[in-house]
């Protein structure tokens, strides 16, 4: 996965939006206002911050030499990622984890909604039918 894929990606979540609070060098996805991934514009090979659970983090940095604790961050809670040496799949789960860490501490109000099923009116007749 690359800079680009990985910003789509983030950007598919619901409710997120990006910024560069701290240089144009680094963007930064937020949920609800809280950060859940940065990723770095200039570093080679490209790293990203992901949020995570500290049982996961230290489990994800034995497995990968490409997973560090986060930069600049609380290192119990955050990893860094050289994103282009992981696997799509777990890079991805890792996303997905992240977000759902910072989610799930939202207060219910702010949490994003699920779209839901819309049920489908039943004609006129079709009731009358189910009645018999």
């Amino acid at each position: 996965m690359d800079v680009v894929e990985f910003r789509e990606y983030c950007l598919g979540k619901p409710n997120t939006t990006e910024g560069t609070p701290f240089g144009e060098t680094v963007l930064v996805f937020k949920v609800a206002g809280k950060m859940f991934a940065l990723i770095s514009l200039d570093e080679v090979p490209a790293t990203a911050n992901l949020k995570c659970d500290p049982d996961l983090a230290l489990d994800l940095r034995d497995r990968y030499e490409q997973v560090r604790p986060g930069y600049h961050m609380n290192k119990k809670h955050w990893n860094t990622v050289e994103i282009d040496r992981i696997p799509e799949a777990e890079l991805r789960g890792m996303i997905d984890h992240s977000y759902n860490l910072v989610v799930q501490r939202l207060p219910r109000a702010n949490r994003p909604r699920k779209p839901r099923a819309v049920a489908r009116r039943r004609s006129a007749t079709a009731r009358r039918r189910a009645r018999c």
